[in-house]
């Protein structure tokens, strides 16, 4: 398991790397957080949640490498999330208590690749679970955790299949990109979401740290369409369409994706940022019901964007929202078992809240921009 310097020596070093091969996504220090500010936030009861979600991941995990139970098993986007669990604590391929486990999954993934025209698409080759819902959500969650772990494989034949894997799947988000400036469930779907699109840009976000070419053009459409989704009261709809409503989920991915773009100021933020903090937990039983229910229906998925994006804006939000969620999250799990349940399945579950919790680690590159 890396120290918190060796992983911002890394980060630092790939950040350099990577400016020279792309103007785009310039970088803001100054606002962006160190970790200093997290000292003392993962209490010991926080501590040994993580150990038992993390345990309850590596004793999950399928014989092939992939995580998923029932319809979602060895499903590629959940076996990227419970990657990133283990990664989130310092873990990484070959290193750690679970470095195993990430280089099982790892060596999973890079046996998912489809060819196509656009591209690698990351895609469940196999199984029952191949059309269900949008396939893309699993593209981009894969690349980002190739775009991780990238900068972490040791052996020279690994770290060049990693490469090739990484750079095919980038052409891939890239060459289907739509109409609109972002991307939706297939390759090939003509509109876009804001749910789909922070999957991608955040993935081209981590490639590009680690040195892998994003053309500034597929950035800039991106965060057009984006903005274009906001609504005036600081939130986000899901589409481009007038009179959606803002939601959380969707406020939250919108925030992260101009983030991942390499926007930090400007009323799309502060706005955004404010609407966010309407739903800080604890709060929530303060919104409608309708509010409440789309909250909990993407209750992981939200929280996983809301704390980068509290992450991120630091300060205040960053200082109330994570013992805000930390102390939510410890009493939602099931302690026996150290499990998070959700309505996808409890992989998918633990691996969230499991990153959730270890964000003040600021181990993960994506994390140190």
């Amino acid at each position: 398991m890396w120290t918190r310097r060796q992983f911002l020596a890394r980060s630092t070093s790939l950040v350099g790397l990577a400016a020279g091969t792309s103007g785009i996504l310039a970088l803001s220090r100054e606002k962006l957080p160190d970790g200093s500010a997290s000292k003392g936030m993962i209490t010991p009861a926080t501590d040994k949640a993580i150990n038992e979600g993390l345990a309850y991941l590596a004793r999950e995990q399928h014989a092939d490498g992939s995580f998923g139970t029932v319809f979602h098993k060895g499903n590629v986007a959940i076996t990227s999330l419970a990657a990133l669990a283990f990664m989130s604590g310092g873990h990484q391929p070959g290193r750690g208590k679970y470095g195993k486990n990430v280089s099982r999954a790892l060596d999973f993934m890079l046996k998912q690749e489809v060819r196509m025209p656009q591209g690698g698409y990351l895609y469940n080759r196999e199984g029952i679970h191949n059309g269900l819902h949008g396939p893309m959500y699993g593209h981009g969650f894969a690349t980002l955790f190739l775009g991780e772990v990238y900068g972490m494989a040791h052996k020279k034949e690994l770290r060049d299949k990693l490469k090739t894997t990484l750079r095919n799947a980038v052409q891939l988000i890239v060459k289907t990109q739509n109409q609109e400036g972002g991307w939706r469930y297939r390759p090939d779907s003509r509109d876009a979401d804001i749910s789909v699109t922070i999957c991608q840009i955040m993935a081209l976000r981590s490639a590009r740290n680690g040195g892998i070419a994003v053309p500034k053009s597929t950035v800039d459409r991106c965060i057009k369409y984006v903005k274009d989704c906001r609504n005036d009261d600081g939130g986000f709809r899901y589409t481009m369409q007038q009179f959606q409503p803002s939601g959380f989920a969707r406020s939250a991915a919108g925030v992260v994706a101009l983030y991942s773009a390499g926007v930090y100021k400007g009323p799309e933020i502060e706005k955004g940022l404010e609407y966010l903090m309407k739903f800080k937990p604890g709060t929530v039983n303060q919104w409608n019901n309708q509010g409440f229910r789309e909250m909990q229906m993407h209750y992981f998925y939200g929280h996983y964007y809301a704390v980068q994006a509290m992450w991120t804006a630091g300060g205040k939000y960053w200082k109330e929202w994570y013992p805000a969620i930390r102390d939510e999250l410890l009493t939602t799990r099931r302690p026996q078992e150290g499990v998070w349940d959700d309505r996808i399945c409890p992989h998918y579950g633990t691996a969230m809240a499991s990153i959730i919790l270890q964000i003040p680690n600021n181990y993960l590159p994506i994390l140190q921009k």
